[in-house]
């Protein structure tokens, strides 16, 4: 699923199969941030039936990243073989399925390998219906990746309050994740089905079936690395480092995740028009800036009042970045899904490693310190934004071309209907360059 230097990718037919397109793509992240929220909800009572220490637990809620590490770089062999519809509708239905085997586990090891397969499907999910993303992104001409993984967050959050109300009425947590499979599952094949079938093109050479992170895609991915380390330092720490350090009460330190979660939501959302109007690199930057002071009021809070506003901004700082990540990485080579998977892995190694540095570093010296850090590596942001460039994209009054060479004249395609674009840049423009 490549384009050429100079024509582009063809477009996506008329405007109503182009709105359809991102509907539906939009529609399949959120369904798989849903499979995320329906499990995440349920963890507590895992841990209680199971009789679980915290370590136990913490051993158990490694496995999902390890299998989805083992699993992404498979996943650019499904995409090539089986075109993308089919790729992101077969993977997303057994996601949705593996859904409901935690709760049925009777044993640590048990959990432990139901996890590994939760994991391994939800990564390579991840990583075919990115690739879908960031094609009809190309075919579009317009940044719509940080909308989807805006839809994602959403779809987490519905579906983890749908479990919250669930465990607050005492709900079967092994009936309810049956019955939230089923229920996904069936939602989930009438949206795959609107997918465009997106394949690569004959001449593109088939990836081996287990594929490493290309060489290209490594610096992207330590990019989003730093995004998520300060995603999930925040998400897994905020509540302790209110409780501890500033003295809030377990009702403040709640809020302390839900500004997160909120923030980053819809920050994500709200991100596309942003990245159309400045451009993915200075999208970047700004989002960079706005984490490292998000992270900097952490550091000095000694009040609930100016810790809650910080991680709030450490939200809306790593917002967009991930999704611009997974854009540049989509515009490497013959083979996407293969660039996606590797900046996937390296992206999500971070929030494997970054719960258990931060208490590490806690325990030598103090979470303060470690907050530092996650500043620091915000501050990274700003200068690694270079590295996104791939995922500047051309839109209606003036942007870069997807796939044309820097400093070279590129027209957008425009779908059937819509009124056609001029250059979009000229020769000497810079990536972040628009006219109008």
């Amino acid at each position: 699923m490549t384009t050429s230097p100079t024509a582009g990718p063809p477009p996506l037919g008329t405007r109503d199969a182009a709105r359809r397109a991102r509907v539906a793509v939009a529609l399949v992240f959120g369904v798989h941030g849903a499979v995320g929220g329906t499990f995440v909800s349920r963890i507590p009572w895992i841990q209680h039936h199971l009789g679980l220490s915290p370590g136990q637990l913490g051993l158990a809620l490694v496995m999902p990243a390890i299998g989805s590490s083992l699993a992404m770089p498979l996943a650019g062999r499904f995409v090539h073989r089986w075109g993308g519809r089919a790729a992101v509708r077969v993977l997303l239905s057994l996601c949705c399925l593996s859904v409901a085997l935690p709760v049925l586990a009777p044993s640590l090891p048990v959990l432990c390998l139901a996890l590994l397969a939760y994991g391994a499907t939800a990564g390579m999910s991840d990583v075919a219906m990115n690739a879908q993303g960031v094609e009809i992104e190309q075919r579009l001409g317009r940044s719509i990746m940080s909308g989807l993984h805006g839809m994602w967050s959403a779809g987490g959050l519905v579906a983890s309050g749908i479990g919250i109300l669930a465990a607050h009425q005492s709900f079967d947590p092994r009936l309810q994740l049956a019955v939230a499979a089923a229920l996904l599952l069936a939602l989930a094949q009438p949206v795959c089905a609107a997918l465009p079938d997106l394949r690569a093109p004959e001449q593109a050479e088939e990836p081996p079936r287990f594929a490493l992170p290309p060489r290209s895609s490594l610096v992207i991915g330590m990019v989003g690395f730093c995004a998520v380390f300060a995603e999930g330092a925040s998400m897994d720490w905020s509540g302790v480092y209110l409780r501890d350090v500033t003295g809030a009460s377990p009702t403040v330190a709640a809020a302390a995740y839900t500004a997160f979660a909120l923030t980053m939501a819809v920050g994500r959302l709200a991100g596309d028009a942003v990245i159309r109007r400045v451009g993915a690199v200075r999208s970047a930057r700004l989002s960079g800036a706005v984490a490292t002071a998000g992270g900097l009021l952490v550091v000095v809070a000694d009040r609930p009042a100016l810790a809650i506003p910080g991680f709030a901004l450490i939200g809306i700082g790593v917002a967009v970045v991930v999704p611009l990540a997974f854009a540049a990485a989509g515009r490497i080579g013959d083979n996407p899904s293969q660039a996606i998977a590797g900046v996937a892995t390296v992206t999500y190694t971070s929030g494997l490693v970054a719960p258990a540095i931060v208490g590490g570093l806690a325990q030598a010296s103090s979470l303060t310190v470690s907050f530092g850090v996650v500043t620091a590596l915000s501050f990274a942001l700003l200068l690694g934004a270079g590295a996104l460039r791939r995922a500047e994209v051309r839109i209606p009054g003036g942007s870069v071309p997807v796939a044309a060479a820097p400093g070279s004249p590129g027209k957008r395609e425009p779908v059937a209907g819509e009124p056609s674009v001029g250059e979009a840049v000229t020769r000497g423009s810079g990536p972040n360059s628009a006219a109008g």
